[in-house]
């Protein structure tokens, strides 16, 4: 091989490296838009959610769902007021992660 073939050859490896862990493969890379070096797992988004109601004194929920996907956080259950139903989806979005909520918590 000749040093034109080399240098030629050369890019390959990088480009093969991007193409299996690049943006399109949804891997992490730290680079702005192109995914997240930090990560928050859905089931612990749904545990600090859970934890920051129960901790709130100002409400009273009963029978609490919390599920997550992807960061969207879906509320059921029961509350004992209006006002908790909209206290409870704002506590939800305190919550490291959270990207959106879905309140479909009921008056009981």
């Amino acid at each position: 091989m000749n040093e034109s073939s080399i240098k030629r050859y050369a890019s390959i490896p990088v480009l093969l490296a991007f193409l299996a862990c690049g943006p399109l493969a949804g891997c992490a890379s730290g680079i702005p838009g192109f995914g997240s070096v930090e990560t928050v797992d859905d089931d612990a988004i749904s545990a600090g959610v859970r934890s920051a109601i129960k901790l709130d004194p100002e409400l009273t929920v009963s029978d609490l769902d919390v599920d997550t996907y992807q960061g969207i956080v879906r509320l059921s259950g029961f509350v004992s007021s209006a006002d908790s139903v909209a206290a409870a989806a704002s506590v939800a979005r305190t919550v490291k992660g959270v990207k959106s909520v879905r309140n479909d918590l009921r008056l009981k």
